[in-house]
């Protein structure tokens, strides 16, 4: 149990020479290579992958002809070419699902999919043909056309997520996943339109790609691991680790809602405003909170982890992150833990679904009309070559929150690995550089309506409660001591100086026109 204390947070995640070196978990594959590696005081177990293992997928998935992809939002698009490039030669056919009718079926045939060689049909024809059939279609429509897609699944076949979602659902019903399937999980820890375009980039350099977790919920045939694992390497995961569908959905839906999506665009309403209020210019405003972030914040953190920000700065400027740090991480770790309990109880699984049901009525509207992202246009229009500058009040804030989720992930049970990606990695190395590229609406509106929803909802929450608690104690100029001496000797700075070690080969470079991605 996770005490009422905020303070006990930033305590739990401190590193002690006492602690037990444990393993989380342990899975067995004859196929792919395991490595061992060292979180603090923590070992895990991930997979290897890379294109230098395609050759290894028709093993893994050994007794599959066809691999049904369905849907083509944000992830069906990506992982469905992404498997069929890498499958290419294996005689193993990817074949994309879709509703009758739907307009997604003109977009899929200019992938390159066709009805004529089987590579794309009606959704449930295409399920009750494969062996793998992997479930991408909207989080919210999975709650709907789940009993029906069930009674169309072969015996001894293979169910596919790459979200936890819907195990939420059967579980807030009473209900499971069929008898004599498997149910597997592959999370790529980022959105579809990354997933496919780190993969390109990769063409030419190994290990370039978006790491994935991996779940078993099922093994009815005793190849679930295995197909799993596969599937992960062939949509181009350069490593992939273990968790459970349970932890994944928790993990992720926690973490769309905060630091990936929904508290970075609070962080950037709330900063704006501050500094407009203090004198800056609308202009120098928009540099100091969203550039600052998705520029070298972002590239810092993503290469050189948390400390390296912080080490960046000195005298006055380390104090400003201070105060700023000292005056975010609490109002920060309230919100964080509301959001988390409703995530964990099945309170904001439902809430979606509520949400999807009134968008006959009330559908989602623009989140970038405000002044905050109308004058980052104008930014981004004029940027330069130079050198942006990294702002410490931002950095403060910013980093407050990404702390502030993964020592709440931790005292929650989370893997580290699991910890890093949902709170700090996919951010940094998948998210961030799309709103870089066009403002926060293309980073948020090209991931899938539970997050779109999320974002939405829990923004606000983070932009009040920071102006309402944050905001004065910023203006009052006080540091915690404590708070920054828990920061500089958290466990997680050990723990991402491995993980950089395991990000993508190369920067993903965001285009304009990627499947799935608004032009």
């Amino acid at each position: 149990p996770i005490s009422s204390t905020p303070r006990t947070f930033v305590m739990l995640s401190k590193i002690s020479p006492s602690s037990a070196a444990r393993g989380i978990r342990n899975f067995n594959t004859k196929i792919f290579e395991k490595k061992t590696v060292s979180l603090a005081d923590r070992t895990e177990t991930i997979v290897v992958g890379g294109r230098d293992k395609f050759h290894l997928l028709p093993q893994a998935f050994e007794g599959v002809k066809q691999i049904g992809v369905l849907g083509w939002s944000s992830q069906g698009p990506a992982q469905a070419m992404n498997l069929r490039d890498s499958l290419e030669g294996t005689g193993i056919k990817v074949s994309v699902g879709l509703r009758e009718g739907s307009a997604s079926m003109e977009k899929a045939a200019a992938a390159g999919f066709s009805r004529d060689d089987g590579t794309l049909g009606e959704m449930y024809d295409v399920a009750s043909k494969s062996d793998m059939t992997l479930l991408l279609i909207s989080d919210a429509a999975q709650a709907n056309t789940y009993p029906k897609l069930f009674q169309h699944l072969k015996k001894g076949s293979t169910l596919g997520l790459s979200h936890g979602f819907l195990l939420g659902i059967l579980n807030n019903r009473g209900e499971k996943f069929p008898d004599g399937v498997d149910a597997v999980a592959v999370c790529p820890k980022g959105m579809g339109p990354s997933v496919r375009r780190l993969y390109e980039q990769g063409k030419s350099v190994n290990g370039a790609g978006i790491n994935c977790s991996f779940a078993v919920e099922q093994n009815a045939t005793g190849m679930a691991v295995e197909r799993a694992l596969g599937w992960g390497v062939g949509i181009g995961a350069p490593f992939i680790f273990e968790t459970t569908m349970r932890d994944e959905y928790v993990s992720d839906i926690f973490g769309e809602r905060s630091v990936l999506l929904g508290a970075v665009h609070g962080i950037v309403e709330f900063l704006f405003r501050h500094f407009v209020a203090n004198g800056a210019s609308k202009e120098d405003a928009f540099k100091r909170t969203a550039e600052s972030i998705t520029g070298p914040i972002t590239q810092m953190v993503s290469h050189n982890g948390l400390l390296s920000v912080y080490d960046s700065f000195e005298g006055a400027e380390k104090r400003e992150f201070e105060v700023a740090y000292s005056a975010a991480y609490h109002p920060l770790m309230e919100v964080l833990m509301e959001i988390y309990d409703d995530v964990k109880s099945g309170r904001e699984l439902d809430s979606v679904i509520d949400a999807v049901s009134r968008h006959g009525q009330y559908p989602m509207t623009t989140i970038d009309d405000t002044q905050t992202w109308r004058v980052g246009e104008t930014v981004r229009a004029a940027r330069t070559s130079a050198q942006r500058p990294v702002c410490p009040t931002t950095a403060g804030v910013y980093l407050a929150c990404m702390q502030a989720q993964a020592d709440l992930l931790i005292a929650n049970g989370h893997s580290y690995s699991e910890v890093a990606n949902e709170s700090i990695i996919e951010a940094v190395d998948s998210l961030n550089p799309y709103v870089d590229f066009r403002g926060i609406a293309y980073m948020i509106d090209n991931c899938s309506i539970v997050a779109r929803l999320g974002a939405r909802k829990w923004a606000p929450r983070f932009d009040y409660l920071l102006m309402q608690q944050a905001g004065p104690k910023l203006e009052k100029g006080e540091v915690d001591e404590g708070l920054i001496t828990a920061f500089k000797e958290n466990k997680l700075h050990q723990i991402m100086s491995v993980c950089a070690a395991l990000r993508p080969s190369v920067d993903i470079s965001p285009v304009a026109g990627q499947h799935g991605v608004r032009d």
